[in-house]
């Protein structure tokens, strides 16, 4: 049965990783994402997990990882400054192949910036962040409930593709109290790493000629049973580094290929009255609650549009953003920056629509006004 909280967004998240089988979080504080580690030194203690404020956000997320490798879920939250410092930390989760969540509460930049204003101009860093050829999740929550329910979706994935995560939740949303209906917690689906069935003797870390593209990992209850190394060099079967030309480049390849395989497991969206329309607004996070409107307000005012929402933005679900400029002669392009996701949505549609833009970096939200006079504006 739901139960009803009043909450915040980053309470919310708190609350998902908790459910999500989060036991160990480490972090430093940061506007507008203190109210985690806040949320989480209480809650923590209370469910037998680990909670610890580093120094800094590089140690911070280096203790994450160490965590995940000795089996433990993990998760580092921060914003605009503290991501950057995060982000050689992030890309060892990456050649390390581990899980971890990484939450973050988006606020205006670069630098200092707008510490307590909303931002979306992360949304390429998540993507590009760390050094090297790489692939990444991430998803944007739009609602209160998703803040929650894709928080345990994230370390889901986590867990299952053995990579990092990104949350990219924003100032507003991490801010904004409700009420929230939180589905049982016997209705979710919680998974955690597969877990080895070799002999001890006979694991290793990367095996991906007997186990696949995604081998299996110890969790923190069996982690004491193996012993097995792992580095941030590229790595054969065995986790010791290797030179060799061809493994290098195969585990490169398998690195991204145990994701783009498996995007529709991944990738999730949403179509909104899009069916009759003739034209579509493409937003994502908080910023689409407010194309929302809009585009509930153009219908009113009878004009056919509806608006596509990305929920997981990496990978970037291309398949139907490249439909939907075979579909519709217009799209608009709105979000939180100066044109991020923009570049993507060009590249996939290729000239097959025009493509206009309600863009803004002002640190304030787009109103859903500006989104309705540029429908109008191009409809």
């Amino acid at each position: 049965m739901a139960k009803a909280q009043i909450m915040n967004g980053n309470e919310l998240i708190s609350e998902g990783a908790i459910v999500a089988g989060c036991r160990f979080y480490a972090g430093y504080p940061i506007t507008p994402s203190s109210e985690i580690p806040e949320h989480l030194s209480k809650r923590m203690p209370e469910v037998g997990g680990i909670f610890v404020q580093f120094e800094d956000e590089i140690a911070s997320c280096m203790a994450a990882v160490g965590a995940s490798y000795a089996g433990y879920k993990s998760m580092t939250a921060s914003s605009g400054p503290g991501i950057s410092l995060k982000q050689e930390a992030i890309g060892l989760a990456c050649m390390m192949e581990l899980p971890l969540v990484v939450v973050n509460v988006m606020r205006g930049g670069p630098s200092t910036g707008l510490p307590t204003r909303v931002s979306q101009a992360d949304y390429m860093q998540a993507r590009w962040g760390t050094h090297g050829d790489h692939m990444i999740i991430a998803v944007a929550p739009e609602t209160l409930l998703e803040t929650y329910t894709e928080t345990i979706r994230a370390f889901n994935m986590a867990e299952k593709y053995r990579t990092p995560v990104y949350i990219l939740s924003d100032a507003v949303l991490a801010h904004l109290n409700g009420r929230v209906e939180l589905p049982d917690e016997s209705e979710l689906e919680i998974i955690g790493r597969t877990q080895p069935t070799v002999d001890p003797k006979e694991f290793y870390p990367y095996d991906v000629e007997r186990f696949g593209d995604v081998p299996p990992l110890p969790n923190a209850e069996n982690f004491h049973k193996y012993r097995f190394h792992m580095t941030g060099l590229n790595k054969d079967k065995t986790g010791f580094p290797t030179v060799d030309v061809k493994a290098v480049e195969d585990d490169e390849e398998r690195m991204i290929r145990k994701i783009t395989d498996n995007i529709k497991d991944i990738e999730s969206f949403e179509y909104y009255k899009t069916d009759d329309a003739d034209m579509v607004v493409v937003a994502y996070g908080s910023n689409a609650a407010a194309a929302r409107v809009a585009v509930d307000d153009a219908r009113n005012a009878g004009i056919k549009v509806g608006m596509f929402r990305p929920i997981t933005v990496w990978p970037f679900p291309e398949k139907q953003v490249a439909e939907l400029g075979k579909n519709f002669n217009k799209i608009l392009v709105t979000e939180i920056n100066l044109g991020q996701m923009l570049f993507e949505v060009e590249r996939v549609v290729k000239g097959n629509a025009d493509i206009s833009t309600v863009l803004q970096a002002a640190g304030v939200p787009i109103r859903p006004q500006q989104i309705l006079d540029k429908i109008k504006e191009v409809s």
